[in-house]
């Protein structure tokens, strides 16, 4: 496939691709496993919780010294080639602690995984403001849909067979060797995608694409509320998924009592349906726009938590992940292609710096307000006489975590703008079966589909 006409900009596209597969294996291969790694340093269940979210918080903040930095050097592939390789560097450090600092190890790994994220954030408000210059708007639903599955079958590959080298080291009782074959490969892996980042084409003409983070004069503007009052939904939703997320590995390996092959096939679940419907998400997304996939998908992740609750069933919860996983898809491309429209180039990389820190800010707050609520709200309340028992505590933020899905998405979904004509007008019948063509969900999907643009058309 052509992305673009000129060969360059083409070219470039490509060691994009390259580019997210190599970075798939790293975060495939041992991002999943950092709190396992913690655990074998002999962090404590504090300390991982605090390794899981405190680094992602602090390290967010690089993304507004990037977008001044950026505006300064008027340059943005410098800083993303630099900081893919000070991120890659860190990666061998870390396997080190336990043979050299054994007594402060998890001390010095909450420093080198702060640093590890900060570099991550670093890149990314250069990269997504060089993304949205380089990829054609009328292909960039099929193009980031394709980069996506790429990168999502990979970083799934990744991550089952680095817990199939883990487990076998183990039984050779050799963990922390099988943990240093890990850190090899990703170190490697994010060396190859440094490369590629180093070879891709900036345009010269909007190398100041960038502007200075003490300066936000420019949010004042009319023209910026439809990307605000965006950036405020996208924020909450993701503060009100925060409450349950960091729950549901705790629920069916603590609780349910899964085997690790079952919480594999759980989550695994998830990915791959992602990585099944992407590329007809994108088709979507590029002929009938995104507004009609945020809306849709949109109704559906608020339930997801408290389904749940319904049955701790095995097979009942691999069918909430398919729909969690269709879902998520649909929502996170069509998510990120709206804010590529919403924001003009020469602010996205400050303007995404922003609305990250503030994301992972209120994500933070958002599983500080599941652990409350796990630990305030008692598993058995009576209410008027009737007694009602949960199973586990933690089953309290899934349900908070949906009523906070549904509350957002009732105030916000109904006033999301969409600058994009879409090319051209389906049916809901031909949009579910010509393009999704997943008969378990055809039923569902046509009758949300349906109604949304029955109030379109009402509006």
């Amino acid at each position: 496939m052509r992305y673009s006409k000129d060969p360059q900009i083409d070219k470039s596209l490509r060691h994009s691709l390259k580019d997210a597969v190599s970075y798939a294996v790293m975060t495939g291969s041992i991002e999943t496993y950092f709190s396992a790694f913690a655990l074998f340093l002999k962090a404590s269940a504090s300390q991982v919780a605090l390794l899981a979210t405190l680094p992602n918080l602090l390290g967010s903040l690089a993304q507004l010294v990037s977008a001044w930095l950026g505006h300064r050097l008027q340059r943005r592939k410098p800083i993303m080639a630099q900081g893919a390789w000070f991120q890659a560097m860190l990666l061998p450090l870390m396997i080190l602690l336990p043979w050299l600092f054994p007594g402060h190890a998890v001390a010095l790994l909450l420093v080198l995984l702060t640093l590890y994220y900060a570099a991550g954030h670093f890149i990314a408000p250069q990269w997504m403001s060089l993304m949205g210059e380089l990829v054609p708007a009328r292909r960039r639903g099929r193009y980031f849909a394709q980069r996506t599955r790429l990168a999502t079958i990979t970083s799934f590959t990744a991550l089952c067979l680095a817990g199939v080298v883990l487990h076998v080291f183990d039984l050779l009782h050799s963990a922390l060797t099988g943990f240093a074959l890990l850190f090899g490969v990703a170190f490697i892996a994010r060396i190859v995608s440094a490369y590629h980042l180093s070879k891709m084409h900036e345009p010269r003409e909007h190398a100041a694409s960038v502007e200075p983070v003490y300066d936000l004069r420019w949010l004042k503007q009319d023209s910026f509320r439809p990307a605000l009052r965006f950036s405020l939904f996208f924020v909450l939703m993701q503060s009100a998924v925060g409450i349950a997320a960091p729950f549901f590995s705790v629920y069916m390996l603590k609780t349910l009592e899964f085997s690790y092959l079952q919480f594999m096939a759980n989550t695994g679940t998830a990915v791959m349906v992602q990585f099944l419907t992407l590329s007809y998400w994108g088709r979507i997304s590029d002929v009938m726009g995104n507004r009609l996939i945020l809306v849709t998908t949109g109704w559906i992740i608020p339930f997801l938590p408290a389904l749940w609750l319904v049955s701790p069933n095995f097979w009942y919860l691999i069918c909430i992940q398919i729909i969690s996983g269709f879902c998520w898809a649909g929502f996170s491309l069509s998510s990120g292609n709206i804010m590529y429209e919403l924001i003009p180039r020469e602010k996205r990389a400050t303007y995404q710096a922003l609305q990250s820190v503030v994301m992972t800010l209120g994500v933070f707050i958002g599983s500080m307000l599941g652990v409350l609520a796990t630990r305030v709200v008692p598993a058995q309340i009576s209410i008027m006489g009737l007694e009602f028992h949960v199973a586990a505590g933690l089953m309290w933020a899934f349900l908070l975590s949906s009523m906070m899905r549904v509350v957002v998405s009732a105030i916000f979904l109904g006033r999301i703008q969409e600058l994009r004509t879409p090319r051209r007008r389906v049916s809901p019948y031909q949009l579910v079966f010509r393009f999704t063509r997943f008969n378990a969900f055809s039923g569902l999907l046509y009758e949300i589909i349906a109604r949304v643009q029955k109030n379109e058309r009402d509006r």
